[in-house]
Formats: structure tokens, C-alpha cells, sequence
């Protein structure tokens, strides 16, 4: 069986994306393509910032994976000429661990914390003095020896990224001074993505294949990237190496990727609830058994792009398969059900 981490339009890091992703990620603004609402914003507080000699607000990034989050907060110590300090929610495990990077950081450096709302709860209390009042409290000692004291830190702006808006604590989130949310990405937004990432690779592309690779990257960069480099290996075994839209084609279909983006899990799933739960509702605990994926996996990896193109519904009571999942499984909509759901199966 397919899992997850095999998956081509995952958009979860593997081992292997890290190193790409460091070869395609842009240094700038003037050449990160799309979120342009949110990017004109962000050059607007950089600006100020510099020209107030500050470090830039405290920012979060939220919103599904592979959409450019860690590329923002990069690009955001780049503009502000400062460096970034990189780490994660679960490896900051001690208070220890965050008072240790919070003392390397130089006056207006980013400190990038991704999975953020995977910060436990000791370390994130000790945060909120840091991003507040730039101080930290270190306790010396122990018993009725311990000693608290008040080290002061630089100031720093703190970047934050999470998939899970909703699991972040409203204390930590009222105190970011900007939150921007990423949108997946329209068709013509990747084809400028591939197009950039095919010249960094020296691959020729045709326009045409650009755009069928686009249509099926699930509007991520991180899957058109992903995207690229195997329809690569087709283009330099099966065509004359260059990428145009039949070579593009026959590498998804051969991929079973479809029109849409969606791959032989998405459709199982689509399945499981048409066919075992009569189009549902069914419930995220009863869906992950059946698909014997994490409940995580379920609602992180597979239901954001499902939801966003209309393939699967929430109720009270759980998940339900939409008229469009019915079309793409080739299934009748049954009348029961246009008649239980109304509001996911009106006529288009």
C-alpha cells in the first residue's frame, strides 16, 4: 500500500526536498512568486522597520504545508539584513534549550520557529517575557537554593510557522504582531514557479508542459517542484529531455496523478466514503482506521485540498463525500443523499 511519506504530491518535507528546496528557494522578494497581497505588505514593515533601525514584529506564517512559509522567513532576514535562526517546536524540549538560543541572537535577528504549535507548554510560557520585554528568566539552583534571574536578550523578531492555527494557545497568538495567512496557489502562479525552478535545474520546458505539470500540483510549490524533477527523469528516458505537454502527461498518468492533482490516496479515500460509508458522514477516527493512516495525516495532509476544491465536506457528524467526489469516482449522486446534504450537492 502507498503511504503518506511515497506520496508525490505530499507536501511534507522528505530528506530529499530539503536539499531542493534549498537549491529553488529565492532570496527576495522581487523573486518570490505569488501571495502578492501579503508580500507588498511585508516590504511595506520592512521598510519601516530599517528606517527605524528596529527589528521587524513579531510575525506568523500560518497555513497547509509546502506553500513557503520557512522561504518567507528567510527572505525576511535577508531584506532586513540580519541572520535567521532556524529550529522547530519539538526540538525546543527544555526551557534550557529556548534560553540557549534566545542568548546567540543579535540585535533585529529572526529566530524561525516552525511547528510552533508544537511548542510545550513550559518552554512556551518562558517565551512570552522574550517577545514581550526581550528578557528571559533563568532559574540557578535548586530547592530551597534556587535562585530566579532576569537576563536581559537583544532585541529579535520571532517568526513563526504553523498548519494548525487553531492548536496555538490565544495568548502566544495575540502576541504576533502580523498573521498572515498563505492561500494555495492559482495555475498560473506555479507555471511561473516551474519555469523558474526548470531554468535553475537547465531543464528546457515548453510553456505547454509547464502548464499541465501546474494543473496537477495541488496549487503547492513544494509538489510542482517535486513534480519537476520526476517528470525529468521521463523527459531524459522516454523524450529528448525536454518537458513539453505530452511528456508531462504521460509522466502524471504514469504517476497516477490526475487533472486535478489528486493521486490513487485521494481517490481511496474518496472511496472509503462513498462506497463503505454510503457517502458519509463519517467520522475522522472511523476514516483514519479504515485508511490505517494517522488521524493527523487524515486532516493535515489529505482533507485541506480536498476541502478547498470542494471533494469533501465537514458536518457535526463527519466527513461527507460532495457531488464533485461522486463525478471523479464515475458514481451517481444518490437522490438519499442530494436530499440529506442539500447544501453539498446543489446542482452547479
Amino acid at each position: 500500500m502507498t503511504r503518506m511519506s511515497e506520496r508525490l504530491v505530499s507536501s511534507s518535507v522528505s530528506g530529499d526536498d530539503d536539499r531542493f528546496d534549498r537549491l529553488f528557494r529565492p532570496s527576495r522578494f522581487d523573486d518570490y512568486v505569488g501571495q502578492r497581497k501579503h508580500v507588498d505588505n511585508l516590504k511595506i514593515f520592512v521598510e519601516a522597520a530599517r528606517r527605524r533601525g528596529e527589528p521587524l514584529d513579531h510575525t506568523l506564517l500560518c497555513g497547509p504545508p509546502g506553500l513557503g512559509k520557512t522561504t518567507l522567513a528567510y527572505i525576511l532576514a535577508k531584506e532586513m539584513g540580519v541572520q535567521v535562526h532556524s529550529t522547530s517546536g519539538p526540538a525546543l524540549e527544555h526551557k534550557g534549550a529556548l534560553a540557549g538560543l534566545l542568548t546567540k541572537l543579535e540585535p533585529g535577528d529572526v529566530l524561525f520557529i516552525d511547528e510552533i504549535h508544537r511548542l510545550n507548554m513550559a518552554v512556551e510560557e518562558s517565551l512570552y517575557p522574550a517577545i514581550e520585554d526581550f528578557e528571559i528568566d533563568i532559574v540557578t539552583g535548586d530547592g530551597a537554593f534556587a535562585s530566579s534571574l532576569k537576563l536581559a536578550l537583544k532585541p529579535f523578531c520571532l517568526v513563526g510557522a504553523t498548519t494548525r492555527t487553531g492548536l496555538l494557545s490565544a495568548p502566544l497568538l495575540s502576541r504576533f504582531g502580523y498573521v498572515m495567512r498563505l492561500d494555495y496557489y492559482p495555475v498560473e502562479e506555479l507555471v511561473a514557479i516551474v519555469e523558474r525552478s526548470a531554468g535553475l535545474f537547465g531543464v528546457p520546458l515548453d510553456g505547454s508542459g509547464a502548464l499541465e505539470m501546474a494543473r496537477r500540483s495541488r496549487g503547492t510549490p513544494r509538489i510542482a517542484n517535486r513534480l519537476l524533477r520526476r517528470v525529468r527523469d521521463f523527459a531524459e528516458v522516454l523524450g529528448t529531455g525536454r518537458i513539453d505537454e505530452a511528456i508531462a502527461r504521460t509522466a502524471a498518468e504514469r504517476l497516477e496523478i490526475d487533472g486535478s492533482g489528486l493521486d490513487t490516496m485521494d481517490r481511496r479515500l474518496l472511496s472509503v466514503i462513498v462506497d463503505d460509508y454510503d457517502g458519509g458522514p463519517v467520522g475522522l477516527d472511523t476514516l483514519a482506521a479504515a485508511m490505517s493512516e494517522a488521524r493527523d495525516t487524515i486532516e493535515d495532509v489529505y482533507e485541506p485540498y480536498l476541502l478547498q476544491q470542494g471533494f469533501l465536506g465537514r458536518t457535526p457528524r463527519g466527513r461527507v463525500a460532495t457531488r464533485k467526489a461522486y463525478q471523479l469516482l464515475g458514481k451517481p449522486v444518490p437522490a438519499s443523499r442530494s436530499a440529506a446534504q442539500p447544501d453539498l450537492f446543489d446542482p452547479e
